[in-house]
């Protein structure tokens, strides 16, 4: 089974090194445009010092891989070594072709490509960018500062710095780089059958959870509450909460389904970053 893990690990991880290199070279460094995070400081940094990017994206990431291998594992900064470091030897010896000059094009594919590139390394166990290190990093330490609002606040000054060097059109587009790259993370970390978490609050709970078992095929963890104050007026009057897990395909239905058994009933949707284990696909219904 390690074996096995191990090979898969490797195979996403070599998959993302090609992918991002195909971004960066086959679209976005002949057209000047930059990525957020720390490929794009190395990406500025190459277009105003002229030293060879691929040397700046390992020497760059270097701090970060050192944190991580202080703070998140071994296992972790070795793994995230090779596959910045192979992602630099990438860069430096690999002729991809330059597919457009097209720049919406070149920023959209480009972006494109990356975000493939950097969310197959993350299902590898490990991550091309360090970034996200240090956005985990400061966030537990502070508290104060969510991972997103770190990445954010670095980005925006990223761009601000991209636009005084480079202009304001190349900026701009390689804001829409940054946005296709991140939109791409999600869905290679998320997929198409991203998880969306159900709250039912209802005095017909167990005619609720008959459906969504029975008719739906779907699995349902029970909560014993009371009520606070509601439509129907009754404090502390006991009934059943139940929760269940959808993808955002499935949730119209599974919300008709629940409306048809109580109009009255309150749900709570929250999004899901992952799961494990349990009935999260489906069952068969004879």
């Amino acid at each position: 089974m390690r074996l096995k893990n191990t090979v898969k690990d490797t195979a996403l991880i070599l998959l993302g090194i090609l992918s991002a290199g195909m971004g960066l070279k086959g679209f976005l460094l002949s057209s000047h445009f930059i990525d957020g995070g720390v490929t794009g400081i190395s990406m500025l940094a190459a277009d105003t010092t002229h030293i060879s990017i691929s040397l700046l994206i390992f020497i760059i990431n270097v701090p970060f891989l050192w944190l991580g291998y202080h703070k998140l594992g071994v296992r972790f900064a070795v793994k995230s070594t090779l596959a910045i470091a192979g992602l630099s030897l990438c860069v430096a010896l690999i002729n991809y072709p330059d597919v457009t000059h097209d720049k919406l094009l070149t920023a959209v594919f480009g972006g494109f490509f990356i975000g493939v590139g950097i969310g197959f390394a993350m299902r590898g166990g490990a991550v091309l960018d360090g970034t996200e290190i240090a956005a985990l990093l400061v966030s537990k330490k502070t508290q104060l500062i969510k991972v997103s609002d770190f990445i954010l606040i670095l980005n925006v000054l990223i761009f601000s710095a991209a636009a005084f060097f480079l202009g304001i059109e190349p900026a701009l587009y390689s804001i829409l780089t940054y946005l296709a790259a991140s939109k791409m993370v999600d869905f290679i970390l998320n997929g198409i059958e991203q998880y969306t978490g159900i709250t039912i609050v209802s005095l017909k709970s167990e005619e609720i959870r008959a459906v969504i078992t029975e008719q739906l095929g779907r699995g349902v963890t029970i909560y014993e509450g009371k009520s606070g104050y509601g439509k129907d007026g009754q404090i502390n009057d006991p009934r059943d909460i139940i929760f269940t897990v959808a993808t955002r395909l499935e949730i119209p239905a599974l919300k008709n389904a629940i409306l048809n058994v109580d109009p009255k009933a309150f749900i709570v949707q929250q999004s899901i970053e992952d799961t494990t284990g349990g009935l999260l696909k489906r069952k068969r219904l004879h």
